[in-house]
Order: structure tokens, then C-alpha cells, then sequence
């Protein structure tokens, strides 16, 4: 499993080539989608920024996740993962954000909410959506496939809303 610098070289052209600013709120991934996108030369033109919200006090003070929603639904949940993107997309003021919140494993799961379970925001100017997957890797595979999904996502939302 390797990252998929190719499509964060292709996003980022994207991204540059629209006029897109972009910003991540990252949890279970540490900040390795913002560093993958990064690695890229000339990605000061639409990476703004973006925070690590590991935990729940983060996530509320940082991208203002509602207290009410980390009880109700989790740290790990759709919910959460609505509430960091639009939350770092105001922070920022980008044109599109992501999110991502999961367990990465190996320990953490529960039946409900198994290790390899991830939530991935995207905002793109009005639209927001939020997927679900469950990944059978390790920590560090589980990590890397959220992070090549949020690219995949931000591939397919920017280009089918050109």
C-alpha cells in the first residue's frame, strides 16, 4: 500500500488550475493528507491549511464538532466528520475542505465501530457530502488508504462540479 503521489500531483494541478484553495481537518490520518498534498512544489497556491483534531477537545475548540454531537454520535461518525469539514472550511475560508475521522487501529474497535472504520468530509463550496468505508489493513495501511480516498474524492467532486 503506498500513497498515491500521482493523484496528489493531478489533484493538485486541479486544484491550481480552477483557482481552488483547499483545507483539511484531520484526525485518525495525523495530518498526512496535508503533508502528502504538500510534498507537492507550488502547493502554497491552494493549500491554506489545516488542523489535527485527535481529540474530542480539539475537535470542538479547533473546527467547532458540537459537544452534543460527540455524545450523541461519537468521535467517529458521520456527524463529526460534517461538523470538521465545515468547520475548517470556515476557519480557513477555502473554496473546498476535508475531513477525516476514524479508527486506525490496531487497537480502539468495537463491533459497532470496528478498527479500519473511516468518515471523509468534503466540502466544495455549498455541497457537502460524507463517506463511510472500513478498512482491513494496518494503522499505517489504514492511514494511507483514507488519505488516497480523500484525493480520489477531491479528484471527482472538483472535476464533476468544472
Amino acid at each position: 500500500m503506498k500513497l498515491q503521489t500521482k493523484l496528489a500531483h493531478t489533484v493538485g494541478e486541479l486544484l491550481k488550475a480552477e483557482g481552488l484553495t483547499i483545507s483539511a481537518a484531520e484526525s485518525c490520518t495525523g495530518g498526512l493528507l496535508l503533508s502528502t498534498l504538500t510534498d507537492i512544489s507550488g502547493s502554497s497556491a491552494y493549500v491554506m491549511g489545516g488542523v489535527v483534531t485527535y481529540s474530542n477537545e480539539a475537535k470542538q475548540q479547533l473546527v467547532n464538532v458540537q459537544e452534543a454531537t460527540l455524545i450523541e454520535h461519537g468521535a467517529v461518525s458521520e456527524a463529526t466528520a460534517r461538523e470538521m469539514v465545515v468547520g475548517v472550511c470556515q476557519l480557513f475560508d477555502t473554496d473546498l475542505g476535508i475531513s477525516i475521522t476514524g479508527i486506525a487501529g490496531p487497537g480502539g474497535g468495537t463491533p459497532e465501530k470496528p478498527v479500519g472504520l473511516v468518515y471523509i468530509g468534503i466540502q466544495y463550496r455549498e455541497q457537502i457530502a460524507v463517506r463511510r468505508f472500513v478498512w482491513d489493513g494496518n494503522r499505517i495501511e489504514n492511514k494511507i488508504h483514507s488519505v488516497n480516498m480523500a484525493l480520489e474524492m477531491i479528484q471527482a467532486f472538483v472535476t464533476q462540479s468544472s
